[in-house]
């Protein structure tokens, strides 16, 4: 009877899904971001996001929500710092700083209602670097990730979907010092289309 236990398992996890609501969608949208820390200025810049979610029924309230998102985040670093850092970054001479990430949210959703739901969850950010292809990038996520814990509402309308979501970042970005402290907070308002 115990050799059994998996496959009966199994089979019962294989049936809730068949039987679960199941949507595929692309999203893009603007991203508001700001990296914090002492070598930064204070306030939000502009960026996107583009990428896919997939929507997966846990009953009739609840849903996972994993997406894959190219991310893009921004600051604009203090003048004081920029003699410091001026190597690091590509854009120096304009104090921006500008990081692509490919992004993984796995979000938890629970629908106050028929239209809206309420998101929380995990992301996990690669950061990308263009002279490497995306193996080796992920190859370096753990020193050139971003984890991140997100927070929103989504709005359903038929096939539309309306997000809007704040992210707060929980580990240190610099890998040139250990004197500064980087986060990043990112504010995410993106529309979605359910195929």
């Amino acid at each position: 009877m115990k050799a059994r236990l998996p496959f009966v398992l199994a089979a019962l996890l294989a049936a809730q899904v068949s039987s679960a609501q199941f949507n595929i969608g692309a999203k893009g949208g603007v991203n508001l971001t700001k990296i914090e820390g002492r070598s930064f200025q204070e306030g939000f810049q502009t960026g996107y996001h583009l990428g896919a979610f997939m929507e997966i029924g846990l009953g009739k309230k609840w849903h996972l929500q994993p997406e894959l998102l190219f991310n893009q985040v921004q600051g604009r670093y203090d003048t004081a710092f920029r003699q410091v850092y001026q190597n690091a970054f590509s854009d120096a001479r304009s104090g921006n700083v500008k990081l692509n990430y490919l992004s993984i949210p796995i979000l938890l959703n629970y629908h106050v209602g028929k239209a809206l739901s309420l998101q929380a969850g995990p992301q996990f950010g690669v950061l990308i670097n263009k002279d490497k292809n995306l193996l080796q990038n992920g190859s370096e996520a753990f020193k050139g990730g971003d984890l991140s814990l997100l927070g929103g509402a989504q709005i359903h309308l038929s096939k539309l979907r309306f997000t809007g979501r704040y992210g707060v970042g929980l580990n240190n970005l610099n890998d040139i010092t250990t004197k500064d402290k980087w986060k990043s907070q990112t504010i995410q308002l993106s529309v979605g289309f359910a195929l």
